[in-house]
């Protein structure tokens, strides 16, 4: 044993040595810009699963949202530095009347649709306010390429009077109350009472703007035709392969130097689903970030990526971050064996997390799942104090048998169904397997599919037993907590998202709501957490671990800031040519 060990060490250090690769070629024609920045390269990364849509009302996946969000622009966006604070994107400025229900938002001048053949000419026109008016009343239109109606929902004024009178294709004969048009450049939203989060729901990937021209146009082909103003338009789609984004070059804004922004020439996103084979092709120089590590190499990586005795560091960065994002299995709480609660509580007590992140996971984690599904990532939210389970096997043979599995006996064999990214989840789901096996005397079949089809079978309610990452989209405890509303719960076979597992509790409605109509951050997260604590006493989910990011970086990557929630904006990061890199301090925002 102790060779084999000592042959797999050297096999990983001859990896290492020898699978590094020449710099790309690409990065050879950089051209110099002001404040020690430079234009030019390609830069290629890669995701481990295909998008599923770039339809602004249609994103529901993380994958989808990260393409989107360098091809759209909301009229606000987040900061992607460690703050995610919201800033003016689309909007030039913004002003909030006294009774906190009317906003006034001026829009830049200039801005410009990517040029398309949507447009006389193929040439993009400039934004207007009418394009906010067209694409938040399309947004409160029933459509079934509309699954986003909820951020403006008894928020914006009139918005569930409008939505109501579209049903089954109705068109309405008056206008959504509350988007009113100024002028060109200034558009004024009426909400129906106070709300804290109304700025951070226009930051939302659900509230980019998109062209009428383009919707009129495409239609649902909107999902890979994608029309916006940011600062890279899509060249080429190959799907289930990859993606490539050209840089807008008429792209309005400039960076603090006076640069026209974007720097890099091209994005590439590749779908590469095993890790080690990303690992490698990073190694070689064929990709300039990696997401995520396999686990078998987190501890050499660590390794490597340290700078050296000498002073030399590596010739790439690891970046770590808590992430805003909670790896979860979701019951089937409307139907089915899990519909008892009891049989939610075994299995939520049968479960070994500190096990699985230590060994399985080699600490590529935050922290163990014990508390809610919020993870600990907001300030005033002190997620001790919400009660979840952790792991107790007298506990878990307790609940089956008052649900009347005494040791197991009698009960069905379950599925479990996730998408693999990588082996990560797999081998996690091996892991469990055979915890409940030992536990409560359970078999679980494990059902590996594309992310695409665990999706369907997430809004449409078709399982029992489901792998969920839940990413925020944006920076509150309303993004995780809102999976619990019963507003949002369909007939099964019906669209029920984002309450995947389709709980009811009305304790849980009330307290959600109260916090909702709160009137400070503070008075919001209060209610936030006494909401969530009814939610975990009834185990509708089973928690597995609170996410750390590891992002692996060329050292030739710059301007690049890691955050919580893997909010990335290319618009101003940059390469640096070899000799800058020894030579130039790196620069932050």
């Amino acid at each position: 044993m102790r060779n084999l060990i000592i042959c797999k060490l050297l096999i990983i250090s001859l990896f290492f040595a020898s699978c590094g690769g020449e710099q790309p070629d690409q990065l050879t024609q950089l051209r110099s810009a002001n404040g020690g920045r430079y234009y030019g390269g390609v830069f290629r990364l890669n995701e481990s699963e295909y998008i599923k849509n770039l339809f602004p009302h249609n994103i529901v996946d993380v994958y989808s949202y990260r393409v989107a969000s360098q091809i759209y622009e909301g009229l606000f966006k987040f900061d992607q530095s460690a703050s995610l604070k919201v800033i003016p994107a689309l909007a030039e400025s913004y002003t909030l009347d006294s009774t906190f229900t009317v906003y006034t938002v001026k829009l830049r001048k200039g801005v410009l649709f990517h040029d398309d053949a949507c447009f006389s000419g193929s040439k993009g026109r400039e934004l207007k306010a009418s394009d906010i008016k067209y694409c938040f009343t399309r947004l409160c239109t029933q459509d079934r390429n509309n699954r986003a109606f909820d951020i403006f929902d008894n928020v914006i004024k009139g918005s569930r009077l409008y939505y109501n009178a579209t049903i089954g294709g109705k068109t309405p004969n008056f206008e959504l109350e509350g988007v009113k048009i100024i002028n060109d450049y200034t558009v004024q939203f009426l909400l129906e009472k106070p709300n804290p989060l109304f700025l951070t729901h226009l930051a939302r990937p659900q509230a980019f703007i998109f062209p009428k021209e383009a919707y009129e146009k495409y239609g649902v082909d909107m999902r890979i035709k994608a029309v916006g103003t940011g600062p890279y338009r899509v060249a080429s789609i190959d799907e289930d392969i990859k993606i490539k984004l050209e840089r807008n070059e008429n792209y309005y804004r400039k960076d603090k130097h006076g640069n026209q922004l974007p720097f890099i020439q091209s994005l590439e996103i590749n779908f590469i689903k095993d890790k080690k084979t990303e690992l490698f092709e990073f190694r070689k120089g064929n990709l300039e970030m990696m997401y995520r590590l396999p686990t078998d190499y987190i501890i050499e990586i660590l390794e490597e990526t340290q700078v050296d005795e000498g002073g030399s560091s590596s010739k790439y960065e690891l970046q770590r971050e808590p992430e805003m994002q909670t790896q979860i299995f979701s019951f089937m709480n409307a139907d089915g064996v899990f519909k008892d609660i009891n049989v939610r509580k075994a299995f939520s007590f049968a479960i070994d997390r500190k096990k699985i992140l230590e060994f399985v996971l080699n600490g590529e984690g935050y922290a163990a799942g014990l508390h809610g599904l919020t993870p600990p990532s907001f300030q005033d939210y002190d997620i001790s104090r919400i009660q979840g389970y952790d792991f107790n096997i007298d506990s878990a043979q307790y609940y089956l048998a008052k649900a009347n599995f005494p040791k197991g006996q009698g009960f069905p064999k379950i599925t479990l169904d996730l998408n693999a990214e990588g082996d990560r989840h797999s081998n996690v789901a091996l892991e469990i397997r055979s915890q409940l096996k030992n536990a409560l005397n359970i078999e679980m079949e494990i059902n590996i599919l594309p992310h695409a089809q665990i999706t369907d079978k997430c809004i449409k309610g078709n399982y029992s037993l489901i792998r969920l990452s839940w990413v925020a989209d944006f920076p509150s405890p309303q993004n995780f907590l809102w999976m619990f509303h019963s507003s949002y719960v369909k007939e099964m076979g019906e669209s029920s998202y984002p309450n995947i597992p389709r709980y009811v509790n009305p304790k849980f409605d009330a307290l959600y709501n109260k916090a909702l109509t709160a009137t400070s951050t503070e008075e919001a997260n209060k209610y936030f957490m006494e909401a969530e604590s009814v939610v975990m006493r009834d185990a509708p989910i089973l928690v597995l671990w609170y996410d750390e990011g590891y992002r692996l970086l060329s050292s030739r990557v710059k301007n690049f800031p890691n955050n919580s929630m893997q909010y990335r904006d290319f618009s101003e990061v940059y390469f640096e040519p070899e000799v800058a890199a020894k030579d130039t301090p790196k620069e932050e925002n």
